[in-house]
């Protein structure tokens, strides 16, 4: 114990080393902004940050080619070191040197911000674009799905070729994909193959292959207007959701367009809130909620809508006949 507290005694001896260690006690810096701080060779400062680092004094971030140090946090340290660093701060903190390095350190600090600010500025008009390019379209909505449970089971009811499967599997359990299409489940088992937390089942959206309270969450993606009838596909829907389960319904909003019936085999044209939001209490779901979704700029076909309803948590409801 006592070599650690001559080491440590050692590193904090020189005047450089207590100068850099109580700017970083404040904020993380770059080798550069050190420097420019403590106005100093950078040969000298990555001298003694070596030093410091050595002793344990400082964590270093790497960041591409360049390395950013931080002072450990006082509260990590061992209660020596600690005490120690209470008496050096306290001196250096009291010197002509050390205000003159804070007040380098705060137009270190002001320029960063006034750059972020200029590029913001600057960028507004195209953020949207520049994030797109850079993260894709979907990158918000993504990491979004990360707040799902991670033991949850999650079933896709009508899944089709497995797109919205595909974006799910890996934030969930498990996640059963049903669909009554011999031919779209053979695109979602080639689009799948990587998931091993993915099962497909074939069955009907008003029959479905599922035990009664297998899933945690059920999703019914622009699949309700194929159903010749979507209570039943509700119902069905509400069978095999556990207690507390959710579902959550995305479909379109009424609209007119005869082309989808005749070109698409649409059977309903789009859903009103209050007769989806009926048929899901028919149905025994509680709190159920309609929210239309803001038409994509480039998207041709009929505004859309995301319902959410719950089965409640004691299965205890009593269903209203149909």
């Amino acid at each position: 114990m006592a070599t650690a507290i001559f080491d440590r005694l050692t590193a904090l001896a020189d005047a450089t080393r207590s100068r850099l260690l109580f700017l970083l006690d404040r904020q993380e810096l770059a080798v550069s902004e050190l420097c420019a701080v403590v106005q100093l060779p950078q040969s000298t400062v990555s001298r003694h940050l070596k030093i410091l680092s050595d002793e344990g004094w400082l964590r270093v971030r790497t960041d591409g080619a360049s390395r950013h140090y931080r002072m450990i946090a006082p509260a990590q340290l061992d209660a020596g070191a600690h005490r120690l660093w209470e008496v050096v701060r306290d001196e250096v903190t009291d010197s002509s040197v050390a205000n003159q390095d804070l007040q380098r350190l705060q137009a270190i600090v002001a320029a960063r911000r006034a750059r972020s600010q200029e590029f913001f500025r600057s960028a507004a008009g195209e953020w949207d674009r520049l994030r797109r390019e850079l993260f894709g379209g979907r990158s918000d909505l993504l990491a979004l799905l990360r707040l799902l449970p991670p033991d949850t089971v999650l079933a896709d009811l009508g899944c089709g070729t497995g797109q919205l499967t595909q974006a799910l599997a890996p934030f969930v359990a498990r996640t059963i994909a049903v669909d009554e299409s011999v031919a779209m489940l053979g695109a979602a088992r080639a689009r799948l193959a990587d998931h091993p937390n993915v099962e497909l089942r074939q069955g009907e959206l008003t029959e479905l292959p599922l035990r009664d309270g297998e899933v945690d969450v059920a999703l019914l993606s622009l699949v309700l207007h194929y159903v010749d009838d979507p209570p039943a596909a509700l119902a069905e829907a509400w069978r095999v959701l556990k207690p507390g389960g959710r579902l959550l319904v995305v479909d379109m909003q009424p609209h007119a367009p005869e082309l989808l019936r005749q070109d698409m085999g649409h059977l309903w044209h789009g859903f009103e809130e209050a007769r989806l939001l009926g048929w899901l209490a028919a149905c025994g779901f509680t709190g159920a909620h309609y929210t239309p979704l803001p038409a994509e700029p480039e998207a041709s076909g009929p505004a859309l809508f995301a319902a959410v309803a719950v089965k409640p948590a004691l299965d205890d409801s009593v269903r209203v006949e149909r």
